[in-house]
């Protein structure tokens, strides 16, 4: 069947399963991908099907996957490369904004580097140091990069598949903790553009606008302000690199106030660069500040204290009722 209710690391792993079956020139390579099938079993079953020259168990060492990756586009193929944490990106730092994100422009558009990158992200599975980070606004801030994230399964599928089409990087941060989140897939469903923002719930006071796993969170906090009279809605990003502006503007325009929630921290995050261009562009329609919900400006607490570093429920619906007192 086209429609199956799949989990959202399944659809991944069924949006990898395609690629791999569809173009010879894709790989995929990282810590543990292979045998184990990933941390998160991901890539499960992938190297029995599909051999070890084309999902590849690499060594420690991000820098070298991200390097060896650049060599491989080079050469033709689509490599899919894992960071098996997001923490655990920094190593390959250099390597992605230097090189990766570089290359098109440095070769005045004859170069193309096809590559994606999969970085589990975010925190809420209870994890130590370096796996819960949120990191996406630094490669934002690169220029030649595309970074998007999903927030449900549909999108996990069709979105990893738009992503590794691409002729440009692409990061492509997995919400870990909505990994076990079901949701409807039509693996033949011709899915919209990559970076177009998506209303995932009509309002028409306020705005609340989310990526990856924070869009659950709003829509949740929309359920319950809709219980006290409150009509609110939701606007799914997707990507953070381009950012859909135009979505974002025809839904203030409509309700005059836009709360911005990732889990990011609050301090130079995305939702800055979000307030910023929407008071540009909004500014007459806007009945009161943009504002923003995130995390605090603070490295990632032990596992015991991550809920009160996390935004949740109480703090998206404290900042819809800040907006609207205005």
């Amino acid at each position: 069947m086209a429609v199956q209710k799949l989990p959202l690391a399944k659809a991944l792993n069924e949006s990898l399963r395609t690629a791999l079956e569809n173009d010879p020139k894709v790989l995929v390579m990282g810590e543990d991908v292979g045998k184990l099938g990933g941390v998160f079993r991901i890539t499960d079953g992938l190297q029995k099907d599909f051999g070890e020259d084309r999902v590849i168990d690499t060594p420690l060492a991000e820098s070298g996957i991200i390097g060896t990756a650049i060599g491989l586009a080079l050469r033709g193929y689509r490599p899919v490369a894992e960071i098996q944490f997001d923490g655990f990106v920094f190593p390959a730092y250099d390597q992605i904004v230097t090189q990766l994100a570089k290359m098109h422009a440095r070769a005045l558009g004859l170069v193309k580097l096809p590559i994606v990158i999969r970085i589990p992200y975010g925190g809420g599975i209870g994890a130590v140091e370096h796996h819960s980070e949120s990191p996406e606004a630094l490669f934002a801030h690169v220029a030649g990069l595309k970074i998007v994230s999903p927030s449900n399964s549909s999108d996990a599928y069709w979105m990893l598949q738009q992503a590794i089409q691409s002729d440009d990087p692409v990061i492509f941060f997995e919400p870990k903790r909505r990994y076990w989140d079901k949701g409807e897939v039509d693996t033949e469903a011709i899915p919209g553009p990559l970076h177009q923002a998506r209303v995932v719930r009509e309002g028409g006071r306020i705005t609340l606008a989310a990526y990856g796993p924070m869009v659950k969170v709003c829509t949740e906090a929309a359920a319950a302000a809709a219980e006290e009279g409150v009509s609110v809605e939701v606007l799914d990003l997707r990507s953070m690199s381009p950012i859909d502006f135009d979505a974002i503007q025809r839904s203030v325009e409509k309700t005059g106030r836009l709360v911005v929630v990732h889990e990011a921290p609050v301090f130079y995050g995305s939702g800055a660069e979000i307030a910023a261009r929407i008071t540009e562009r909004c500014f007459y329609h806007l009945e009161a500040p943009v504002l923003r919900v995130g995390g605090f400006h603070a490295p990632y607490p032990p596992a015991r204290l991550e809920e009160e570093y996390l935004p949740g429920l109480d703090r998206v619906l404290d900042a819809v009722d800040r907006a609207l007192a205005y």
